[in-house]
């Protein structure tokens, strides 16, 4: 577990890759796993049969989780997921820290069901990520806003989704620009209450020409 004073009520930008840079999200049910894990371990509510609303997602889209387990972990989460992306080497969290050095505990928990899970599946061993997750504070809005875009422009390097990232599936762009697919899960307000509507953070986004140091 990484170990670091994450403050109180402060923004992150949490991102990781595969061990020597490999691929780490073979196939939709990876992906759609990791997606279950980022979003519903934000509180210590416990949650089961994963594998069971993971499959119910690639059938459905959903993951048909009961909406009481829903509102438990809105209430008492004590991390609090902005935007994500997903990619197959790696992934990028921008995330708000709701109590003190709480994120490597999350993180913690997300890294280690998805290294058993992977390793289970392709029959592997050993680290699948590479390293402890790296951690970025962000130090104002205007860089929330630039992360924001960073994240869910990210797709674009992606040869089969360039310049179509907008309806790539597996980063909260999505979850912006059209409805939010996950119960509140993921907190969009904080960024889309900068800009007119959705259609403006949209634009915003496909011109932005943000880069950042170091990322996955």
């Amino acid at each position: 577990m990484r170990y670091e004073n994450f403050m109180k009520n402060e923004y992150y930008h949490l991102f990781n890759k595969g061990v020597d840079g490999k691929d780490i999200f073979i196939d939709d049910q990876d992906k759609a796993r990791f997606i279950f894990l980022i979003t519903h371990l934000q509180s210590p509510a416990r949650v089961l049969n994963v594998s069971w609303y993971t499959k119910n997602f690639i059938k459905k889209n959903s993951f048909k989780i009961n909406n009481n387990k829903i509102q438990e972990i809105l209430k008492n989460r004590s991390v609090e997921l902005m935007a994500f992306v997903i990619i197959p080497n790696g992934f990028h969290l921008l995330v708000k820290n709701k109590k003190d050095d709480i994120l490597s505990v999350y993180m913690h928990r997300v890294l280690t069901a998805y290294g058993k899970y992977f390793n289970a599946k392709y029959n592997k061993k050993g680290h699948v990520f590479d390293g402890p997750f790296k951690a970025k504070r962000v130090k104002d809005g205007d860089q929330l806003l630039r992360l924001s875009a960073l994240i869910h422009k990210d797709p674009n390097n992606i040869e089969e989704w360039r310049n179509n990232y907008d309806k790539y599936p597996w980063s909260s762009f999505q979850d912006y620009i059209s409805s939010n697919r996950w119960d509140d899960l993921i907190s969009i307000d904080l960024i889309l209450q900068k800009f007119k509507n959705q259609t403006e953070y949209k634009k915003f986004v496909l011109t932005s020409t943000i880069k950042e140091e170091n990322n996955v």
